[in-house]
């Protein structure tokens, strides 16, 4: 980071506990929408298809969640650093410290482990918070509570990174609480405020975006199983495995066994009991709103059919032979666009997509993720 490039910065930063004085301008659209596709080329994909007044909060609150996540993946960085700089994060969120100052410390300290996006985006991460300061009072209060709840949440977990896993399934879905639910229910704050009619299905609604949140994080684990463990991680629940006779810790890709996939369908059963609440959520949004609903679908289509090549390729040894295609991402797009706005349609969808999968018992899955907001 150059001078000139943190003078720049903070000629804009607002001074700690200001407010917003005007809408974020066309080169802080223009940045985020550069920043966005080096670090997410899926939300990328969606994003565009939310109504014009969600895409900047959205893209935003995204961009701000990949900050927290570049904290907590950073190998170099010691678990006490980790907490400090999601201090310091949610500190300049807050317009209580300085945003440059929280940029200038941890660039430095990024590894070659840490995309070259991510580190652009620490590195930008001054103008992205600017932008999160100019958002509407009611925009900014939901994303300032996902990122506060998220960096708060996620180092509970950072000395329990090791290849023994997570003590149980619970564990686990609160993992995905910290990672992923929260931002579920930072999405439905942001639709119930653009849109009146969502707004009085928000109950409903926050009932069911901590499960959307799960199953998409749950499918993204079951995924990199093999490249979390590469880097000496893994988020995997050990009560399961240990109920299927398998010991995690001393798991290896090749020694896949009938007890591995024992507890691995289990777990596809509990994100796809998650994906049908996503469902049910996305139906809830008015079918008049096909944006919203469409960046909705898309996600969920891909992610049930990433369940099914794991549960179809139960000894795969990498992430990448369980990637769908992009002739399947194309299909799902055009079949979630031409459904959209048809609830009983996309009920007939999404049975025909999870054919076949393995589903929890409603009575034990509803157990485990109840009060997980609490």
């Amino acid at each position: 980071m150059n001078d000139g490039q943190l003078a720049r910065q903070e000629n804009r930063e607002p001074h700690p506990g200001s407010a917003p004085t005007s809408p974020p301008s066309p080169e802080d659209i223009a940045l985020q929408d550069t920043l966005l596709p080096g670090v997410s080329r899926t939300f990328a994909l969606t994003i565009p298809q939310l109504p014009e007044q969600l895409r900047v909060p959205v893209t935003n609150a995204y961009l701000l969640c990949r900050i927290a996540d570049t904290i907590e993946d950073e190998p170099a960085l010691e678990p006490a650093e980790k907490q400090r700089f999601h201090q310091m994060f949610v500190a300049a969120l807050r317009g209580e410290a300085s945003a440059s100052e929280f940029a200038r410390e941890l660039h430095p300290k990024l590894s070659a482990a840490t995309l070259e996006a991510e580190r652009e985006l620490i590195l930008h991460s001054p103008e992205v918070l600017h932008t999160t300061r100019a958002l509407p009072v009611t925009q900014r209060a939901a994303l300032e509570r996902c990122v506060s709840i998220m960096c708060e949440g996620m180092p509970q977990f950072q000395n329990t990174e090791a290849l023994n896993g997570l003590a149980s399934l619970r564990e686990m879905e609160r993992y995905c609480y910290f990672v992923a639910g929260v931002v579920g229910e930072m999405l439905t704050e942001l639709f119930c405020d653009y849109s009146p009619e969502i707004e009085l299905r928000r109950d409903e609604l926050m009932g069911l975006a901590i499960a959307f949140g799960q199953g998409l994080q749950m499918t993204n684990i079951l995924k990199d199983i093999w490249e979390d463990r590469d880097r000496d991680a893994c988020w995997l629940p050990r009560d399961v495995f240990d109920e299927a006779g398998v010991d995690i810790s001393t798991l290896r890709s090749k020694q896949a066994s009938g007890g591995f996939n024992e507890a691995l369908n289990e777990l596809i059963g509990v994100a796809h009991a998650c994906l049908r609440n996503a469902l049910r959520y996305t139906q809830l949004i008015p079918s008049a709103e096909t944006g919203i609903r469409r960046f909705c679908l898309w996600a969920i289509g891909m992610a049930v059919l990433t369940l099914r090549k794991i549960h179809q390729n139960p000894d795969f040894s990498e992430g990448q032979a369980v990637k769908i295609s992009r002739r399947a991402v194309r299909t799902t797009i055009f079949t979630a666009n031409l459904t959209a706005r048809s609830n009983s349609a996309l009920d007939v969808v999404f049975a025909l997509a999870a054919r076949g999968l393995p589903l929890a018992d409603r009575q034990r899955y509803e157990a485990l993720t109840s009060g997980l907001n609490g």
